[in-house]
């Protein structure tokens, strides 16, 4: 296997902001992005939401409905008995006969009485849940319409970045390849730790990029020397000199507008 060559402090410099800049790009591409996959997730989750009421609201309606039909079967079947015991009572020898069939009689009509209050309570529930149904369709037509113009914005932005953003995290990885292994772990580290994702930063004005933290004149131009990696003491970030950052940043323009 190929020794992999040894690279100036300078090189290696060079090597840490080149992957910065790409990695930066890579930061911009997401942040455009932003918060929509989320938004677009949620919104599938809470249509699939409103779709699983809406499915469980009609299966209730479709159990009341069966229990009216077996109400007024009931009320047919007591309807029957009555008229069944009526006749009956026109033929009894003694009122012991009698009697107990009045209070069969009685015990239908009852259960019809019972039977129609119970159609009434359910023609009220099937009132209350139909309003239900139409507002939670309304919602989901609403939502619907919400999660199409998401996703249209963004497929657009996938359609405009996807591209781009795979052939810069390829790019990334194969710039990480030609840095030490030690270099790359502490510029993953310091990119973690900061809110930017800025690990490699040019002096600007006196200071390091991003802070506000004044670089003494000496130590600047050590940095600008190139001959070894300095980092910052307040944001541990790694300090490069403003020359070669816009040096560096001309050149990945150029690989960027090709991509």
């Amino acid at each position: 296997m190929a020794k992999k060559k040894e690279l100036t402090v300078e090189e290696r410099l060079r090597a840490l902001y080149d992957l910065q800049l790409i990695d930066s790009r890579i930061d911009e591409i997401r942040n455009v992005r932003g918060e929509l996959p989320l938004e677009v997730r949620d919104l599938e989750d809470e249509v699939e939401g409103l779709n699983t009421r809406l499915e469980k609201l009609d299966s209730s309606l479709e159990s009341i409905n069966n229990q009216i039909s077996d109400k007024k079967n009931l009320i047919e079947e007591s309807k029957a008995l009555i008229k069944k015991y009526s006749e009956q009572q026109k033929n009894v020898r003694n009122n012991r006969e009698y009697n107990s069939l009045t209070k069969e009689v009685e015990f239908q009509e009852l259960e019809i009485q019972l039977a129609e209050k119970n159609i009434k309570e359910f023609k009220a529930q099937i009132e209350q849940k139909k309003e239900v149904i139409s507002e939670t369709k309304d919602k989901l037509k609403e939502r619907q319409k919400h999660l199409k113009h998401k996703k249209g914005e963004l497929d657009a932005i996938l359609a405009e970045t996807e591209k781009e953003e795979k052939a810069l995290i390829d790019k990334s990885e194969d710039y990480k390849k030609n840095i030490e292994e030690r270099l790359v772990k502490a510029y993953t580290r310091i990119r973690t730790n900061v809110k930017n994702g800025l690990a490699v930063v040019p002096i600007e004005r006196g200071a390091s990029g991003g802070s506000f933290f004044t670089i003494p004149p000496q130590i600047q131009m050590e940095i600008a020397t190139r001959k070894r990696i300095i980092t910052d003491e307040h944001s541990g970030r790694i300090l490069v000199d403003a020359q070669l950052a816009e040096e560096e940043k001309e050149k990945m323009d150029k690989l960027f507008a090709k991509l």
